[in-house]
């Protein structure tokens, strides 16, 4: 009886980390200058949250996170319509564009 009480409460930990993590990808998010241009379920300026993770959901997770954050980082044309994205100032970190990305491909 221990045995499962001690795996539940593992496995609810292990579910409490996962959700803090993407908790924190949305925080981030919501307090970046992605917002000026993208929202999570509409398109704005720029496409949604949705729509980015679904334009990279059955590519390799770890090529396009490089590949997205690269661009949240110099910016880009051309992969979601006409107008271009701007490259991110240096007061968004390289740190937080990682957190933002990886939320948004789970997402």
């Amino acid at each position: 009886m221990k045995s499962v009480f001690a795996l539940g409460v593992l496995l609810g930990l292990v579910s409490l980390s996962v959700s803090a993590t993407e908790l924190s990808g949305e925080a981030v998010f919501k307090k970046s200058p992605c917002t000026a241009c993208h929202a999570v379920d509409k398109k704005s300026v720029g496409p949604s949250v949705r729509t980015i993770a679904n334009f990279y959901k059955d590519k390799d997770f770890a090529t396009s996170s490089k590949q997205l954050a690269d661009k949240v980082r110099i910016g880009g044309k051309g992969t979601f319509g006409v107008i271009p994205m701007p490259a991110t100032s240096n007061s968004f970190s390289d740190a937080d564009i990682k957190t933002v990305v990886e939320w948004m491909l789970k997402y």
